[in-house]
């Protein structure tokens, strides 16, 4: 039975802390609905409705395009090992590009002021709903380790060589919406 809460409280900060995966799923009214699996490692608790991760280059930036456009977002962790369980937050999400002050403030008090090669921007949630669920159906599984294709990926290129890729891959959504990755720096 899905339970439903105006803000995280400590248990759910540490079923987060234990979590290696989470979903983020976001669309507009007229695009695909995107649903994207992230590592949690970069994920952080900022308050009791606020959360953000570090969101690394990928092959399209989708979540931005959409955030951009409409602004709704949802993130779902499972439990994959202990106790079954289900967490979402539903909300307004932002992204904080990388001339941003919001991106810098962040990184410094959330990331011990260094960021992982790749990083392309950083993703930032404030949720309006809290809801968990019993999460019986979904198996259990054994984390073994983050697979370092993207870290070692990101780790060869220069700064002009992962703005390329950028400029290429990641300026538009797959439905043509602007993603604003190079847009000026703001407040």
């Amino acid at each position: 039975m899905a339970k439903v809460f105006s803000a995280l409280d400590e248990t759910m900060r540490d079923f987060i802390a234990r979590q290696h995966l989470f979903f983020v799923a976001s669309a507009t009214a007229d695009s695909r609905i995107n649903l994207s699996p992230r590592s949690a490692r970069d994920f952080r608790v900022l308050g009791d409705n606020t959360v953000c991760w570090i969101d690394l280059t990928g092959s399209g930036n989708e979540t931005a395009a959409h955030l951009r456009a409409d602004g709704r977002l949802t993130v779902m962790f499972c439990a994959f090992e202990g106790a079954p369980n289900i967490l979402r937050l539903y909300g307004q999400g932002e992204v904080l590009h990388r001339k941003n002050t919001a991106f810098a403030d962040i990184v410094a008090k959330s990331y011990e002021g260094r960021t992982p090669a790749g990083t392309r921007q950083i993703v930032r949630l404030t949720a309006d709903r809290v809801q968990t669920s019993c999460g019986y159906a979904v198996p259990v599984f054994n984390y073994q380790r983050e697979r370092p294709g993207l870290d070692n990926w990101a780790a060869s290129k220069d700064e002009a060589g992962m703005e390329a890729y950028w400029q290429e891959k990641n300026v538009l959504s797959i439905d043509g919406l602007p993603t604003g990755l190079f847009e000026e720096a703001e407040a």
